[in-house]
């Protein structure tokens, strides 16, 4: 392929704007702010579990307390009747037995019942305590994701605008290269990384493989206006007075 020289060495100057495109996708794909994100997010669900759980908590106490209160209040009635009767003077001797007798067995369970509710209640205090410290937790998480979130957003932005401007150099730059040799640019590019390079010193640019003398002769008796490749990396390699030749 024939290619005048100043028309090889602007590959130089679309192979910077092509590492620069490189170098911002790897960026975006790697993003600090991005994995910084993602933990906070994963803290806000494990945080945001940490208080349904205790709601949940909280729910089944009240649960127990309206039920421990319903069996109180059954036992006081039956503990009001019970004296009703003995107070009413009605009873036999034998009943009075019975009924004095219950009384004592309903005073005991209702004491339980009450020692209960007492330790009910007062869990249920220490996981409202409890509630109260996750819901701070997670409002923290949330605050700390939003503004993780609007970090992130800046950065992208800024790449998003860096990448645009790459892009427009670009298409200002191929406009001046061969379809040929741009074709042969862009598959090595998309195969390899670096569709072209400097040969300096000896070496190629994109591989960083020195050649050795008998490729550096043959390179050198090659006409400039021949494009010239990697024996290695296959990657365009533009001839300047920094070459070695």
């Amino acid at each position: 392929m024939n290619v005048e020289p100043s028309i090889q060495a602007k590959l130089l100057d679309l192979a910077a704007v092509d590492a620069e495109l490189t170098r911002i996708e790897h960026r975006r794909k790697v993003l600090p702010e991005q994995q910084e994100v993602q933990r906070l997010e994963e803290e806000r669900t494990t945080r945001k579990d940490a208080a349904v759980k205790v709601e949940i908590l909280i729910d089944d106490l009240d649960r127990d307390i309206r039920k421990l209160e319903t069996e109180i209040d059954g036992v006081r009635k039956r503990e009001q009747r019970d004296r009703g009767m003995l107070d009413g003077g009605s009873v036999g001797a034998k009943q009075l037995s019975e009924l004095q007798h219950e009384l004592a067995s309903l005073e005991r369970r209702r004491s339980v019942l009450e020692d209960d509710l007492l330790e009910v209640m007062e869990r249920r205090e220490a996981a409202v305590a409890d509630h109260q410290h996750a819901g701070a937790n997670l409002s923290k998480a949330e605050e700390d994701l939003t503004d993780a979130l609007r970090r992130r957003d800046e950065v992208l932005a800024d790449l998003a605008v860096a990448s645009q401007r790459c892009a427009s150099d670009r298409d200002g730059l191929i406009t001046a290269f061969p379809d040929e040799l741009l074709a042969v640019y862009d598959k090595q590019r998309a195969e390899r990384g670096v569709g072209a390079a400097l040969l300096q010193a000896r070496r190629c640019g994109a591989c960083r493989i020195e050649l050795d003398r008998g490729e550096i002769a043959r390179i050198a008796k090659t006409a400039p206006q021949i494009v010239a490749r990697c024996p290695e990396c296959g990657a365009i390699m533009v001839r300047t007075k920094q070459s070695g030749l």
